[in-house]
């Protein structure tokens, strides 16, 4: 008989599937695997229609080399779903080794894990070593001398069939993945790298996210930037439009900005190193996670470039006084069958559904088992390695909900070991994947996560309207659709008995957004939902609300280029749309000075102001209340101990008619209309008149 395969799916387990194998096989029919040196006796526990099901009197462990023998029968034994066990985990994991390639100058050690393999040969400059199977599953070999720049690879045997695998510990990579690198990594810091100071916010309340893709920033013809799409452009100091107008590095730190969100610059798909202009990628395709993706690079071939230049920019925007955060993917990988995880330990770092399938909450065909041990210790350890050795200072985590809460938590406890605060945030989404709902790292269970914050939809669909449904307006291009929405909104969407149940569990949780790299921009979605108004009044929506965005309760996040109405061409989901489409146009930039002013006033209010920077939610039921106001007005008093700020927002194309709290003098703290003045002394009730699609800020010193 062919085509047969046994397969182990636990410790004494196996399903024998394939074509011949009847019902006449079954419980009095007796057999044996047989291996190198043992033979474990078996007994059928039971039969079904396509083949069969054998338990085993001993554990089956893996990385032997097996035979299942049933009379005339001889079928290959193949480990299964066995690695989604505890027992594999119990007998396999490992919590303190160092994996890939420890470098020293005397020697370096290659380590994998794959406890399934049943062969293991380093491949190192084209000459190749067998390794030793050690403890627990890790395969490992040392080579003597320096070993800085070698190239190689693993060849592993899983099942009688050998595959090259490039380490995912890879910290340097050939172009276009081909090899991992081996990399003495002081040799490529920047000069004083490590000698500069990390900025640091004095508490992550009081930060604001600016999203950036490393090649919109600076690929537009008119950037003014010499490396253009590269890591080196946005390194670049004094760089303008042909008319002047700053750019790159230079604009983005005076809009005021305290941290910089990068969408992934770790090693992804789609996009030839040697030809990047031919295909774009926002970067959701991971490769590798601890190597720089080549394409940003200058010189592409040279396995260091990348890493230095990398470097080079974290510490341009830190001596900015800029923080950088890394938006990273442990959700998914790109392609899972190619992925050296999937080539090292088939099934282990992937969840699969009830029928044997991958899971896919994800939509890409793949979700990596982040609760898994060594899935798990993998995620840390890159964690660890990006704040370590490029000195970062957050993290934001790509569909966060696929993740497992205890993963987060070990984040969480690493990033508290910096010695400045880092950020942590990420899409928690309840997606459908396999692992139980009170296991993933949604934002319903913000409250076990206290370190996390979450992105707000909430917040996001009640400003502008559902993301999935175009034409659905919210309060910003409704004239006040969800008013009654908007003290909870405001209020860092953590309050109990709210008109929503509550989005986090603190006020410190929420990153309240209303555009990201994703979907339309807010230009775009204005386009659609809100057709018949003039530019005038759709730039005067927008700027609303990005305006509400950034003086609402948690932690504020702007896409890039959403300051000066960003349009992508209608395009919905540009990951891999063309430059013409994602770059940042700096001759629009150029356009909108007064607008990006005004921006850079709220922004630098935000900042100077505590009462827009809550730091619990007792504080903030202590201090904000609501006002009342005249449909769509919606208003609220923010009181400090020194002075009373009230804030009023009107959706509506007509003015409406406000009543300030108390007398006394009111100054304008902000308005896209009016200067800073002080208004005349007033009995209490002092009316006054808010502009169409106005964010109007005043304050006046409290009496004591």
């Amino acid at each position: 008989m062919r085509n047969i395969t046994a397969w182990v799916d636990s410790p004494r387990d196996i399903q024998l599937n394939g074509p011949g194998i009847e019902r006449r096989f079954h419980v009095h029919e007796r057999g044996k695997i047989v291996t190198s040196n043992e033979v474990i006796e078996t007994v059928v526990a039971d039969t079904y229609e396509n083949g069969l099901h054998l338990q085993t009197q001993k554990d089956l462990y893996p990385g032997k080399d097996m035979d299942l023998v049933i009379g005339r029968i001889h079928a290959p034994v193949h480990i299964r779903f066995l690695v989604h066990t505890e027992w594999f985990d119990e007998n396999y994991a490992v919590s303190d080794e160092v994996f890939g390639a420890v470098f020293s100058l005397q020697e370096t050690t290659f380590r994998v894990w794959s406890p399934v393999a049943l062969t293991m040969t380093l491949e190192l400059d084209g000459q190749f070593y067998s390794m030793e199977r050690m403890y627990r599953g890790i395969w490992e070999r040392t080579i003597s001398g320096d070993c800085h720049g070698m190239t190689y690879a693993y060849h592993v045997n899983i099942s009688g069939t050998t595959a090259r695998v490039v380490d995912p510990y890879a910290k340097a990579l050939t172009a276009n993945s081909r090899d991992g690198v081996v990399t003495d990594l002081p040799r490529t810091d920047p000069k004083g790298f490590r000698s500069g100071n990390r900025p640091s916010v004095n508490l992550l309340q009081d930060s604001i996210i600016y999203e950036l893709h490393v090649r919109d920033a600076t690929i537009h013809p008119d950037s003014g930037v010499k490396h253009k799409g590269k890591y080196l452009g946005l390194t670049e100091r004094g760089t303008t439009t042909p008319n002047g107008f700053p750019t790159g590095l230079d604009y983005i730190k005076q809009l005021g900005v305290t941290h910089v969100q990068f969408l992934p610059v770790n090693d992804f798909g789609r996009v030839d190193d040697f030809a990047p202009d031919d295909q774009y990628n926002w970067g959701y395709d991971p490769l590798f996670f601890q190597a720089p993706e080549g394409s940003y690079a200058t010189k592409p071939a040279d396995p260091f470039n990348r890493i230095t230049e990398l470097k080079t920019l974290v510490q341009r925007f830190h001596e900015n006084d800029l923080q950088v955060i890394l938006d990273v993917v442990y959700n998914h990988v790109f392609v899972m069958e190619e992925s050296p995880f999937e080539q090292l330990v088939p099934g282990y770092y992937f969840r699969y559904d009830e029928q044997g399938k991958p899971s896919n909450g994800t939509g890409v065909g793949n979700d990596i088992a982040s609760e898994r041990a060594m899935v798990r210790k993998f995620i840390v350890d890159t964690i660890r390695y990006w704040l370590k050795e490029y000195r970062v200072d957050g993290f934001r985590f790509d569909l966060m909900g696929i993740m497992d809460i205890e993963t987060m938590r070990a984040i969480e406890k690493e990033a508290m070991e910096e010695p400045v605060p880092i950020m942590l945030l990420g899409e928690g989404w309840n997606l459908p994947t396999g692992l139980p709902f009170d296991e993933k790292a949604t934002n319903h269970r913000a409250g076990e996560m206290p370190g996390i914050r979450f992105f707000n939809d909430m917040f996001r669909d009640t400003l502008k309207g559902s993301t999935f449904d175009l034409n659905e307006q919210g309060y910003a291009n409704g004239k006040g659709k969800w008013i009654e929405r908007m003290y909870q909104m405001t209020a860092g969407s953590s309050m109990p008995d709210e008109v929503l149940p509550p989005h986090t569990a603190d006020v410190t949780q929420t990153v309240n957004y209303v555009e990201c790299h994703d979907n339309h921009t807010l230009w775009d979605r204005l386009m659609i939902s809100n057709p018949n108004v003039t530019d005038q009044n759709r730039q005067a929506i927008h700027q609303l609300a990005t305006a509400i965005t950034i003086f609402s309760q948690g932690v504020p996040f702007l896409h890039a280029g959403q300051e000066f109405f960003r349009s992508k061409n209608g395009d919905g989901n540009s990951y891999i749309s063309p430059d013409e489409v994602n770059q940042l146009d700096w001759q629009q930039a150029e356009c909108y000075q007064e607008e990006i002013a005004y921006m850079k006033e709220v922004i630098s209010l935000k900042k100077s102001r505590p009462a827009f920077r809550q730091l619990s939610n007792p504080a903030l039921r202590e201090r904000m209340r609501v006002l009342q106001t005249k449909h769509p007005v919606f208003g609220y008093i923010l009181m400090e101990y020194q002075e009373e700020i009230v804030v009023f927002y009107n959706p509506g194309d007509e003015e409406e008619e406000v009543h300030l709290p108390s007398m006394g003098q009111w100054r304008v703290l902000s308005s896209p209309y009016r200067k800073a003045v002080l208004t005349e002394p007033s009995m209490l009730g002092l009316k006054l008149t808010v502009k169409p699609y106005e964010c109007l800020v005043l304050c006046k010193k409290r009496q004591s």
